[in-house]
């Protein structure tokens, strides 16, 4: 009798007991781990068939020769993320250029005082734009469509040829390098750049700021109901970007001493392609600075990659991108479909 009793407590903690399932990555997680995954792939494979490939300073250099594209990504991030879209960022870097250079060149104004104003026009140009899309209820691609071209007009007016800046701080900030490892070295737009991830980083996940634009991205509605703060976030994000755009005008400044109206043409495209590429959903809710970070980085050593072969034409960093952006999109929409039909 006592053995049966012993044989029953035994065995009821086994039928109690829940069967264990290896830990799964969350679905919100595919796309950036897909983008970290696919950046250490294209690394490792560039590091195997082209000599030389596999040093800091390259990998720096990717970051350096996209440290603009970083700044005004990481505001196009919290758009995105918000359920919003701003085609206006690559005008507004052509803007920057020109209204810096015309200033510093044509007027003499000293780089310390040109560059804040430069940074508050910015911010300005993306609170309006804010200010419509909300008060208004407007479409943000209309607003940033009419923004981009407002700011690209704007550029004409100032200028139709390209102004060359001369001053020596421009050149001293361009020519700055800070040691890294051994002959390594970055440059001081890549340090804001990384600066500027760091300090999105802390804002989009430790702030009320970065939950309410989560919050918004995923339903606006409910994020209402919530008692959240939507109308000035709404506001808020696009004043974001617009400060982005200009703090990457002005590293774009450095990077080609020069202002001109067809600068960054059609960077507000690689914005967004990095952004996706990085793992944010274009629906909004759901994304990660770190993983536009991937995004910028991964664009940088396609490039990387292609200039390194020698064979190839530059057009194939397009082709290369386009067919990541399908894939991404692709991956985006299974990992609706996952999150969709809940755990299994």
């Amino acid at each position: 009798m006592s053995s049966a009793v012993s044989i029953r407590r035994d065995a009821a903690p086994e039928s109690k007991r829940s069967p264990r399932h290896p830990p799964r990555l969350q679905p919100r997680y595919l796309p950036l781990a897909a983008t970290i995954s696919l950046f250490v792939l294209m690394a490792a494979l560039g590091s195997v068939f082209y000599p030389g490939f596999f040093s800091l300073q390259v990998f720096l250099n990717l970051l350096i020769d996209n440290a603009f594209l970083c700044v005004v990504a990481v505001g196009m991030t919290f758009v995105i993320l918000s359920g919003g879209i701003d085609l206006s960022v690559g005008a507004v870097i052509a803007l920057s250029t020109m209204v810096s250079a015309a200033l510093v060149e044509k007027h003499g104004w000293p780089p310390l005082a040109v560059i804040p104003l430069v940074l508050a026009m910015g911010t300005l140009f993306g609170a309006f734009m804010g200010f419509l899309i909300e008060r208004f209820r407007l479409q943000p691609f209309i607003v940033t469509l009419a923004g981009m071209f407002l700011a690209r007009g704007l550029c004409y007016v100032i200028s139709i040829d390209s102004i060359s800046i001369g001053h020596e701080t421009y050149a001293d900030i361009a020519q700055l390098r800070v040691p890294v490892w051994g002959d390594a070295s970055i440059t001081l737009s890549a340090l804001i750049a990384l600066a500027v991830v760091a300090l999105a980083v802390f804002v989009a996940h430790y702030t009320a700021f970065g939950r309410t634009v989560y919050a918004i991205g995923g339903n606006e509605q409910s994020a209402l109901l919530m008692g959240l703060p939507v109308r000035s976030t709404i506001v808020g994000v696009y004043t974001l970007s617009g400060f982005c755009s200009a703090l990457g005008g002005v590293l774009f400044t450095f990077y080609m001493l020069s202002g001109y109206g067809l600068h960054a043409m059609g960077l507000e495209l690689d914005a967004i392609a990095a952004v996706v590429i990085g793992g944010t959903l274009l629906t909004g809710g759901v994304g990660y600075v770190v993983g536009t970070l991937f995004g910028v980085m991964m664009l940088g050593i396609i490039q990387t990659l292609i200039a390194f072969d020698g064979t190839l034409s530059s057009w194939w960093t397009r082709i290369v991108v386009g067919a990541l952006l399908f894939v991404f999109c692709l991956l985006q929409r299974l990992f609706g479909a996952r999150a969709a039909g809940g755990p299994s």
